[in-house]
């Protein structure tokens, strides 16, 4: 029997890559959440697969994906959520805008 491969057995053990993610609903509201797949999830927020999505987007779809920032780790995608939540409707549009670049990432990005 082979040995696995260094890549192989790195993509076995890779942490997954999370992002802070924004939806833009059918009313144009914004919801903020967290995932390792925004894809996958913003198809359970319109119900397109088994998960049901948030109890908010069940009621206000379709949604899209306005932005999703990747970032370090768990920690600071939970943290990034958090911040996103406290901000007032505009300040979210501008973390939808900028993405990455908006200040806010700083503390994670450096």
């Amino acid at each position: 029997m082979s040995e696995p491969s260094d890549s192989e057995n790195s993509s076995e053990h890779a942490a997954p890559q999370w992002y802070v993610y924004l939806l833009r609903c059918a009313d144009s509201s914004l919801y903020t959440g967290v995932t390792t797949d925004p894809e996958r999830r913003l198809r359970e927020h319109n119900g397109k697969l088994k998960g049901k999505g948030a109890k908010y987007t069940r009621t206000r779809r379709p949604v899209t994906l306005a932005t999703a920032i990747p970032l370090p780790s768990k920690v600071a995608v939970y943290q990034a959520e958090y911040a996103i939540k406290r901000l007032s409707r505009t300040e979210k549009e501008s973390v939808v805008s900028l993405g990455v670049t908006h200040p806010l990432f700083v503390r994670w990005l450096g």
